[in-house]
Protein backbone atom coordinates (compact mmCIF):
# COMPACT_ATOMS: atom_id res chain seq x y z
CA UNK A 1 0.00 0.00 0.00
CA UNK A 2 1.64 3.02 -1.00
CA UNK A 3 0.09 5.63 1.39
CA UNK A 4 1.18 3.46 4.37
CA UNK A 5 4.70 3.20 2.95
CA UNK A 6 4.74 6.98 2.41
CA UNK A 7 3.56 7.62 6.24
CA UNK A 8 6.40 4.77 7.16
CA UNK A 9 8.73 7.45 5.49
CA UNK A 10 7.54 10.43 6.62
CA UNK A 11 6.67 10.12 10.44
CA UNK A 12 10.20 9.78 12.32
CA UNK A 13 11.23 12.90 10.72
CA UNK A 14 8.57 14.63 12.50
CA UNK A 15 8.00 16.09 16.02
CA UNK A 16 5.45 14.25 18.12
CA UNK A 17 2.62 16.44 17.74
CA UNK A 18 3.04 16.30 13.80
CA UNK A 19 3.36 12.91 13.84
CA UNK A 20 -0.08 12.31 15.67
CA UNK A 21 -1.89 15.10 12.90
CA UNK A 22 -0.19 12.66 10.42
CA UNK A 23 -1.63 9.86 11.89
CA UNK A 24 -5.23 11.05 12.06
CA UNK A 25 -4.55 11.86 8.65
CA UNK A 26 -3.71 8.74 7.53
CA UNK A 27 -6.70 6.90 9.61
CA UNK A 28 -8.84 8.92 8.37
CA UNK A 29 -7.87 8.52 4.72
CA UNK A 30 -8.16 4.85 5.18
CA UNK A 31 -11.07 4.57 6.96
CA UNK A 32 -14.00 7.05 4.85
CA UNK A 33 -14.97 6.47 1.72
CA UNK A 34 -17.10 9.00 -0.37
CA UNK A 35 -18.17 6.23 -2.05
CA UNK A 36 -19.27 3.62 0.34
CA UNK A 37 -21.92 3.77 3.28
CA UNK A 38 -20.32 0.88 4.96
CA UNK A 39 -18.30 0.78 8.17
CA UNK A 40 -14.45 0.31 7.97
CA UNK A 41 -11.79 -0.31 10.54
CA UNK A 42 -8.28 0.11 9.58
CA UNK A 43 -5.28 -0.75 12.29
CA UNK A 44 -1.55 0.39 12.46
CA UNK A 45 1.33 -1.10 14.73
CA UNK A 46 3.59 0.75 16.72
CA UNK A 47 7.17 0.06 17.87
CA UNK A 48 8.23 0.73 21.74
CA UNK A 49 8.94 3.88 20.76
CA UNK A 50 5.55 4.17 18.74
CA UNK A 51 7.13 4.23 15.36
CA UNK A 52 5.18 3.08 12.40
CA UNK A 53 6.02 -1.05 11.74
CA UNK A 54 1.96 -1.87 9.49
CA UNK A 55 -1.28 -1.66 9.11
CA UNK A 56 -4.18 -3.30 7.47
CA UNK A 57 -7.73 -2.68 7.01
CA UNK A 58 -9.49 -5.67 9.49
CA UNK A 59 -12.75 -5.17 9.28
CA UNK A 60 -16.36 -5.89 7.17
CA UNK A 61 -19.41 -4.18 7.60
CA UNK A 62 -22.57 -2.48 6.80
CA UNK A 63 -24.26 0.74 7.55
CA UNK A 64 -24.10 -0.08 11.40
CA UNK A 65 -22.77 -2.54 12.07
CA UNK A 66 -18.85 -4.05 11.89
CA UNK A 67 -17.95 -7.28 11.72
CA UNK A 68 -14.30 -7.67 13.42
CA UNK A 69 -12.29 -10.88 15.33
CA UNK A 70 -9.96 -9.69 18.21
CA UNK A 71 -7.64 -12.57 17.00
CA UNK A 72 -6.85 -11.18 13.32
CA UNK A 73 -5.80 -7.62 14.86
CA UNK A 74 -4.12 -9.21 17.77
CA UNK A 75 -2.38 -11.87 15.43
CA UNK A 76 -1.25 -9.40 12.58
CA UNK A 77 0.26 -7.01 15.90
CA UNK A 78 2.26 -10.11 16.80
CA UNK A 79 3.50 -10.98 13.28
CA UNK A 80 4.58 -7.23 13.43
CA UNK A 81 6.25 -7.87 17.22
CA UNK A 82 4.12 -4.39 17.51
CA UNK A 83 4.35 -2.73 21.35
CA UNK A 84 1.08 -0.71 20.52
CA UNK A 85 -1.90 -0.94 18.15
CA UNK A 86 -4.09 2.34 17.01
CA UNK A 87 -7.61 1.47 15.74
CA UNK A 88 -9.87 3.53 14.20
CA UNK A 89 -13.40 2.53 12.45
CA UNK A 90 -16.16 5.42 10.77
CA UNK A 91 -19.82 5.84 11.76
CA UNK A 92 -21.29 6.47 8.43
CA UNK A 93 -24.75 7.96 10.43
CA UNK A 94 -22.36 10.59 11.16
CA UNK A 95 -22.62 10.74 14.87
CA UNK A 96 -19.20 10.72 16.24
CA UNK A 97 -19.70 9.26 20.10
CA UNK A 98 -19.01 5.70 20.75
CA UNK A 99 -21.58 3.09 20.24
CA UNK A 100 -21.93 0.98 23.71
CA UNK A 101 -20.93 -1.88 21.23
CA UNK A 102 -17.89 0.20 20.43
CA UNK A 103 -16.69 1.02 24.49
CA UNK A 104 -17.13 -2.95 25.24
CA UNK A 105 -15.59 -4.42 22.22
CA UNK A 106 -12.58 -1.90 22.72
CA UNK A 107 -12.05 -2.75 26.29
CA UNK A 108 -12.15 -6.49 25.32
CA UNK A 109 -9.63 -5.89 23.08
CA UNK A 110 -7.59 -3.67 25.55
CA UNK A 111 -7.57 -6.59 27.97
CA UNK A 112 -6.33 -8.95 25.69
CA UNK A 113 -4.08 -7.15 24.24
CA UNK A 114 -2.45 -6.13 27.39
CA UNK A 115 -2.25 -9.78 28.25
CA UNK A 116 0.04 -10.24 25.16
CA UNK A 117 1.90 -7.18 26.52
CA UNK A 118 0.31 -5.03 23.57
CA UNK A 119 -0.53 -1.65 25.08
CA UNK A 120 -4.07 -0.33 22.92
CA UNK A 121 -2.80 3.47 22.42
CA UNK A 122 -6.46 5.09 21.18
CA UNK A 123 -9.09 4.05 19.59
CA UNK A 124 -10.27 6.76 16.74
CA UNK A 125 -13.79 7.16 15.48
CA UNK A 126 -14.48 9.39 12.33
CA UNK A 127 -17.26 11.09 10.02
CA UNK A 128 -16.82 12.98 7.78
CA UNK A 129 -17.12 15.99 10.05
CA UNK A 130 -15.10 15.16 13.13
CA UNK A 131 -13.26 12.38 14.89
CA UNK A 132 -13.28 11.00 18.56
CA UNK A 133 -10.54 9.67 20.58
CA UNK A 134 -11.95 7.32 23.02
CA UNK A 135 -8.33 7.81 25.07
CA UNK A 136 -9.01 11.60 24.81
CA UNK A 137 -12.96 11.42 25.82
CA UNK A 138 -12.21 8.73 28.74
CA UNK A 139 -13.47 5.70 27.36
CA UNK A 140 -10.05 3.66 27.03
Amino acid sequence: MIEAATARRAMPAMAPVGRQRAMVDFLRAMVLDPHSNAERFHAVFLDRHNSYLGDAPMGNGGIDRLSLRMREVLGRALSHDAQGILIAHNHPSGHCRPSQIDIDATSRLKAVAKALDIELLDHLIFTHDAVYSMRAGGKL
